[in-house]
């Protein structure tokens, strides 16, 4: 079982060249072997709230068709961040596209303060299973609460994964939290966050990947880059390979 998560930036937007660069991470998370890659929050769009509501897709917009098909090609499953259609204002959304086309979703459920005025929050968690390995999603100020990991544990999650936006005065204190939850449930915590600033608000970088009570690995604070954990006969390794 290899996870991935992505390290890159978003134009504000512009699903279209957003695409096309998730593709390139695709392909390169393919050739090592990869078996589910997630992105940053709101990867496709950019973190926009404002832009959300004319933004929100659906699971059949056909502007995902180019990632279905890589999904498919690549034999890899892909979770990418894009404001949900919903009954009055959209979710923060993960799309997880299956590597046989197959699509679902989760969407947040603890927005920050002032995610409010643009989006609804979620009420179901969601795990999938890749590889006999229970996988839980969560995605930014999900992962603060810690209501959402121990629900998540409680589940028999084995990997925690997340896509975010954290800024360089948050990371410090949310790094703690989510190393806690390796080590307090044994979890594999992966972290995908931007490493340009989004909607106004500067990104750290340093996606990462705790075990234990180890931090396994973490990219740079700029770099585009994937963190890759593989599971070898029980023990988690992981490494940093920039694109």
């Amino acid at each position: 079982m290899k996870i991935a998560v992505a390290q890159s930036s978003s134009v504000k937007g512009d699903i279209k060249l957003n695409i096309e660069n998730h593709l390139r991470y695709i392909k390169k998370a393919s050739s090592l072997g990869v078996n589910y890659l997630v992105f940053p929050e709101l990867s496709l769009s950019g973190y926009e709230p404002q832009l959300a509501a004319e933004m929100a897709m659906a699971v059949d917009d056909t502007r995902l068709d180019p990632l279905i098909a890589a999904a498919k090609k690549y034999k890899i499953s892909v979770g990418v961040g894009a404001p949900l259609l919903s009954n009055g204002l959209p979710k923060i959304g993960l799309i997880i596209i299956h590597d046989n086309g197959n699509i679902e979703t989760y969407e947040k459920i603890y927005l920050h303060a002032g995610e409010e005025q643009y989006f609804s929050s979620g009420d179901k968690y969601h795990l999938l299973e890749i590889e006999q390995t229970l996988i839980a999603n969560a995605i930014c100020a999900d992962t603060i609460n810690p209501q959402h990991a121990k629900t998540c544990a409680e589940s028999g999650a084995i990997i925690y994964v997340a896509g975010v936006l954290i800024t360089p005065q948050g990371y410090g204190n949310d790094a703690k939290k989510w190393s806690t939850y390796a080590s307090e449930y044994s979890m594999l915590v992966a972290i995908a966050n931007y490493n340009k600033p989004s909607g106004g608000l500067p990104s750290v970088g340093k996606s990462a990947i705790w075990h234990e009570n180890k931090l396994l690995a973490q990219a740079g604070i700029s770099e585009d880059a994937l963190v890759v954990a593989e599971n070898c006969s029980g023990v988690w390794i992981a490494n940093v390979y920039q694109l």
